[in-house]
């Protein structure tokens, strides 16, 4: 399967850092993509999404025999494991901590993990769904049942998240795959919640729609977000097959 795609990260309107990290690799097996966003609240978070964009990449490039889902889930528990190493080793990196959310496509599959409240969106068939699950707290509140996920887009609570890489000793990200068929035109979309956060998924489905060139989908994404404010980082990955 051959693919397109384009990524971007931007500062918005409201930071004085871009602690998003955003970049896709082209190895001899498959095409990666991570997107990571440094916990704003904790220190160095632009140097804990850079490093586990690294470490993940890295990991990747020496380890081509592994299965690819295990791939993944390894790399992530490595950027994890470095993102503590340097904490222990620098009082400036302590607490450091990074969503990330990562996708591999080898063939026609598409193997994917996440943690954090970074997310994975896929739109095929004209529908638009999120492949990943938030690990926050307003997330946990719609599982029992507290709140709807209508209440849970505006929440006050909405940017607490419950796992993070670097942030607690264990690490465990979700991991998964699935399958694309040739005759099946579809868009995968990794974004911060700079951007999730300001758009609703019919605004990212209306967006991704708009064809199939990327850098004009790009510049809407970046248009919309700027329009309502861009209150945080957004970043993203648009990845569509030719």
């Amino acid at each position: 399967m051959v693919v397109n795609y384009i990524f971007a990260s931007h500062i918005g309107k409201r930071r004085l850092v871009n602690e998003d990290s955003a970049n896709v690799f082209n190895l001899e097996d498959g095409l990666l993509s991570i997107v990571c966003d440094g916990l704003g609240g904790n220190r160095a978070g632009d140097v804990a999404s850079k490093t586990a964009v690294e470490a993940i990449h890295k990991f990747f490039m020496e380890n081509p025999q592994l299965d690819h889902l295990n791939r993944i889930n390894n790399a992530l528990i490595e950027a994890h494991s470095t993102l503590l190493r340097m904490g222990s080793e620098s009082a400036h990196y302590k607490g450091m901590a990074t969503t990330a959310v990562v996708v591999f496509i080898a063939g026609n599959t598409v193997y994917w993990g996440h943690i954090g409240d970074s997310r994975i969106y896929l739109l095929i068939d004209g529908e638009l769904s999120q492949v990943t699950k938030d690990h926050s707290l307003v997330q946990k509140m719609v599982d029992n049942g507290l709140i709807t996920s209508k209440q849970a887009e505006k929440h006050p609570h909405r940017n607490i998240i419950v796992k993070a890489l670097g942030e607690d000793k264990d690490c465990e990200p979700d991991c998964d795959y699935f399958y694309v068929h040739d005759d099946q035109q579809f868009k995968l979309f990794l974004c911060t919640d700079g951007v999730c956060g300001v758009l609703n998924a019919k605004e990212i489905k209306n967006v991704l729609s708009q064809g199939d060139n990327l850098e004009q989908i790009s510049q809407s994404f970046f248009d919309i977000v700027e329009e309502y404010g861009a209150p945080d980082n957004f970043s993203y990955v648009i990845i569509n097959n030719i």
